[in-house]
């Protein structure tokens, strides 16, 4: 039985395929358009799935779409006419879209697809809980989804045992911990839905001042960790920004200028809602753990991508053991959707379903062939001989671009498209920030460390292969470990086991028996504003592009220094923003 998952038409469009159970490949729809978090129908990941299954579109026996379109429109239409007058700017922009695509999804499907079949839907949170049950280790768990809204459902809880997910309970827009959030991003001058991680890597410079008038005036958090907000001080459910006038006079600041220097209050109000954030996530997982009675906890939803909500979680001890999928939102709703509708019809027990080797992976002759086509020069080198020689130049102080196996599918890059940095020197994080990534200086970088030293240096004595924890650096290794230890002494870590990805864990263990250190800076291969790379070309031009010395594409190895000026220009893009 094939199923073919599908999410798109809000962000993160993304596909997935699932061949008798199996997750056998998955995409984002923005590494093959360049479009950053495309939320367009995903018709080039589509087409790579299918052919990375061996199967074409009609050999599909069911499409699902992970969305209720009608449900969410009803959801839509409801707030608008609860406040005609206010609403009608944003309902007359929303209405053509809607009614020209997004309600005719089946037939858009049908149509751009060339899919004749059937098309179903699941509800959006079913999706997250499905996606991150049923790719987790675990035979019995727990389910917690947070978000900023699916139809109704802005949270969900519930319980996956074997081959089925079952959702006991929800807590229904407007009264989102995602939209909370988001309104503060917003107010921070950053993008809604793309850049909450940047409030979540600012929160630790600041302090909790404005927690308690958080709380006072703009959210009620019950014992069960459902909330209710305040809507006199958001516009987001009537309007087109997220928060008003209200709102920036309880704070007695307009809203932060995008692109403009933070300061002190601005660190606050990232810590403040920070906080906030996490004692409505910590009185959640008390009562989903009450309420069931089981020890083990799968997460999904755009909130369970904040790690440090999740490292924090974790020390509660309120479960033994916690999974967030690796892309929480809505891309891993494609994964969710075909999981679900598989076992569902199917009856067969859960597998499990690793997120390595969904992506894109090309050849050494491809890789050749980009590179001869252009007149690129280049050196090769057998796999063992070119990774140790990317992790001396590390060592050396370079900065080097990874590009290996196959691409990974979510937000963080796991050191198939990676950029690779010496994480015992202190301005690296700077240097970076400002001349590879182009994103603001207080934005963090995560170590990847090779699992069987992980417990020396952090402290985390499990494994987290997917950077979606937070732990402590250990406070022997915080001055050893000065570009990857956040001014709170945290860090994102990534356990590499050689199983997972093999280049990635012989370059580690190459660079700590140069230095002693089995830890890298690892970041994603991309520049601000643009999605990771997918093919060579993308990281070739992101090389071209931004101050990465080397780059290490399968055997073949790029030194900046030697690639012809024309060349470089002719690859390079403008830097972007997001």
């Amino acid at each position: 039985m094939i199923v073919l998952g599908i999410s798109c038409f809000y962000h993160d469009a993304a596909a997935a395929v699932v061949v008798d159970g199996k997750l056998t490949a998955a995409a984002g729809q923005e590494r093959f358009s360049r479009i950053k978090q495309d939320p367009d129908l995903p018709k080039e990941a589509v087409r790579y799935c299918l052919d990375k299954a061996g199967v074409g579109i009609n050999d599909v026996d069911l499409v699902v779409f992970y969305d209720k379109p009608l449900t969410k429109f009803d959801r839509i239409l409801t707030g608008y006419m609860a406040q005609p007058f206010r609403s009608f700017t944003a309902f007359r922009k929303a209405l053509p879209v809607w009614l020209s695509r997004k309600i005719w999804t089946d037939h858009v499907i049908h149509k751009e697809l060339e899919y004749s079949g059937e098309v179903l839907f699941l509800p959006h949170h079913l999706s997250h809980a499905a996606g991150t049950f049923f790719a987790s280790p675990f035979e019995k768990a727990a389910i917690l989804t947070i978000d900023g809204v699916g139809e109704w459902a802005t949270a969900t809880y519930g319980i996956g045992d074997n081959n089925r997910v079952k959702l006991m309970a929800q807590m229904n827009y407007p009264h989102s911990v995602g939209l909370l959030y988001s309104a503060f991003t917003y107010y921070l001058g950053f993008h809604v839905n793309s850049a909450e991680y940047k409030v979540m890597g600012l929160a630790p410079y600041g302090q909790p001042r404005y927690a308690d008038l958080i709380e006072e005036k703009l959210v009620r958090i019950h014992p069960d960790g459902s909330i209710h907000l305040n809507l006199d001080y958001f516009t987001f459910h009537r309007g087109l920004t997220m928060t008003g006038q209200k709102f920036e006079k309880l704070f007695g600041r307009p809203r932060h200028a995008p692109e403009t220097p933070v300061e002190s209050f601005h660190e606050d109000i990232a810590a403040s809602i920070q906080a906030v954030t996490e004692k409505i996530v910590f009185a959640m997982a008390r009562h989903v753990r009450q309420q069931t009675g089981l020890d083990k906890l799968c997460m999904s939803g755009g909130v369970a991508l904040n790690c440090r909500a999740n490292g924090l979680l974790l020390k509660e001890s309120i479960f033994d053991d916690i999974y967030v999928q690796p892309a929480s939102g809505d891309a891993g709703g494609a994964v969710g959707a075909a999981l679900y509708v598989h076992y569902r019809i199917s009856g067969d027990d859960k597998k499990l379903q690793p997120f390595f080797g969904l992506g894109p992976e090309y050849s050494d002759a491809q890789i050749k062939h980009f590179l001869d086509k252009h007149a690129i020069p280049y050196s090769f080198q057998e796999s063992g001989a070119a990774v140790a020689e990317a992790a001396r130049q590390i060592a050396n102080g370079k900065i080097v671009g990874f590009y290996q196996g196959s691409m990974e599918f979510g937000p963080r890059a796991l050191g198939f498209r990676s950029i690779l940095a010496d994480p015992r020197d202190h301005r690296m994080k700077e240097k970076i920030n400002a001349a590879v990534k182009y994103r603001e200086p207080f934005r963090p970088f995560a170590p990847a460390v090779l699992a069987e030293d992980t417990a020396e240096y952090f402290d985390c004595d499990g494994e987290s292969p997917y950077m979606l924890f937070n732990f402590m650096v250990a406070e022997n290794k915080r001055d050893l470990l000065g570009a990857v230890t956040h001014v709170d002494n945290s860090s994102r870590i990534q356990t590499v086991k050689r199983e997972d990805n093999p280049m990635f864990y012989d370059l580690i263990a190459a660079f700590k028996e140069i230095t002693g250190v089995p830890v890298v800076l690892n970041t994603s291969f991309n520049l601000r504003g643009h999605p990771i790379v997918n093919t060579p070309r993308d990281a070739f031009a992101t090389f071209c592009s931004g101050g990465i010395d080397f780059l290490l594409m399968g055997s073949y190895l790029l030194d900046k220094e030697k690639v012809p000026d024309d060349i470089i220009t002719q690859f390079a893009f403008s830097k972007g923003y997001d």
